[in-house]
């Protein structure tokens, strides 16, 4: 099977995507605006408009979006895949609408349905004429389904896929010391946050628990990762608090070395104020055996069981997450019970083979109706 996959290639979610089908055997083509070098399959680099002041980035991006519909047909005839799959339907999505090319397969990864049509009329009705034209939308949380169907999808037409969980690779197993001795934190309880720096995780209500944390527990040590445009402001709330010196701020951690920094902390935290199904970094998180507390939002609590396998908490809550952060500091052995029985879930429900294999068979229905 030729596969055609219209997305951002720099992102990790797009990458373990095309992973699986490459390792597969599949001819796999990728058509992004953001270079990108893959060794196992031909990118397509779509060229940009470069944003001047005299036109103005609203302008710019229109220009974009005429200049790659019109590379984008011109890719795919030459491509002539069995399957076009666009990423991110209020952009990839409606370009691959505009192709005109089926069968056309679109994921929602979130923001694009349940945040961007809220903030704008243009890409609400950019995003409703976009779901009505696809072949197979598939997302990861029922939330989102119920946000597409809203806009106007058929829900027959929508398929819940989760990104999928690598338990081999996300595994306690890859605790490492060295990584502890490096952050300077051994010895100590860790506390990780692996969400990206930006208003949409608020980071910031983790950085106003901490000092109510180590008024219960000094010797704690926090982990907090990613980077964004919140940064600067996430370390001066640091600075002010006080609590700059049990904090490492360590930027992006490389997806290689991921499993090796959620299996060497105690307790993992998401203040996300939004969730589309349940986060990558969440579900890896669990399949580290790591206890988890988490914001209630969408379907994390499916996912989460508050009190049975983690901690379920109200949105922008600091002094409800210090208390809970505490607890489980003084309670390791909950913990240890919560981190056993997320692992089971994620192996359970949450398998990368298992998802893509379901998004595997997707293609070969779409296929074989095509055919007909």
């Amino acid at each position: 099977m030729r596969l055609c996959y219209l997305a951002l290639g720099t992102s990790i979610h797009t990458q373990r995507w095309i992973n699986y089908f490459v390792d597969k055997g599949y001819d796999v083509h990728l058509v992004t605006d953001v270079p990108y070098e893959y060794k196992t399959l031909q990118v397509h680099l779509l060229k940009t408009y470069t944003t001047s002041k005299k036109v103005g980035v609203n302008k710019s991006r229109i220009l974009n979006f005429l200049i790659w519909s019109t590379q984008i047909k011109k890719r795919i005839a030459k491509i002539h895949p069995d399957v076009l799959h666009s990423h991110y339907i209020s952009s990839y999505g409606t370009l691959g609408v505009f192709s005109g090319f089926h069968p056309l397969v679109a994921t929602a990864w979130g923001s694009d349905i349940l945040d961007e049509p809220r903030e704008s009329t243009l890409v609400r009705k950019m995003v409703r004429f976009t779901v009505k034209r696809i072949d197979a939308i598939t997302c990861d949380g029922e939330h989102v389904k119920e946000r597409l169907v809203s806009l106007g999808a058929d829900p027959q037409k929508i398929k819940l896929i989760y990104f999928g969980t690598n338990t081999q690779q996300f595994s306690p197993e890859r605790k490492d010391d060295k990584i502890l001795q490096t952050l300077g934190v051994t010895g100590s309880p860790v506390v990780i946050s692996v969400r990206k720096l930006e208003p949409l995780y608020n980071v910031e209500s983790l950085i106003n628990a901490i000092p109510l944390v180590l008024k219960e527990v000094p010797t704690a040590k926090f982990v907090v990762a990613g980077a964004g445009p919140s940064e600067a402001k996430i370390k001066g709330l640091a600075k002010s608090l006080g609590v700059s010196g049990s904090i490492r701020f360590i930027g992006d951690i490389p997806n290689s070395e991921l499993p090796g920094y959620l299996a060497s902390a105690d307790i993992y935290v998401s203040t996300a104020l939004s969730d589309a199904g349940l986060a990558a970094s969440t579900a890896e998180a669990m399949a580290c055996a790591l206890p988890v507390i988490i914001t209630d939002f969408g379907d994390n609590g499916k996912w989460v069981q508050d009190g049975v396998n983690g901690l379920v908490i109200p949105l922008k809550s600091p002094a409800i997450l210090a208390e809970k952060i505490v607890y489980l500091l003084r309670n390791p052995e909950i913990g240890k019970q919560f981190g056993i029985k997320s692992r089971q879930i994620i192996e359970e429900k949450n398998s990368y083979h298992r998802q893509m294999a379901k998004v595997d068979e997707i293609y070969k229905e779409l296929l074989e109706v095509s055919k007909k």
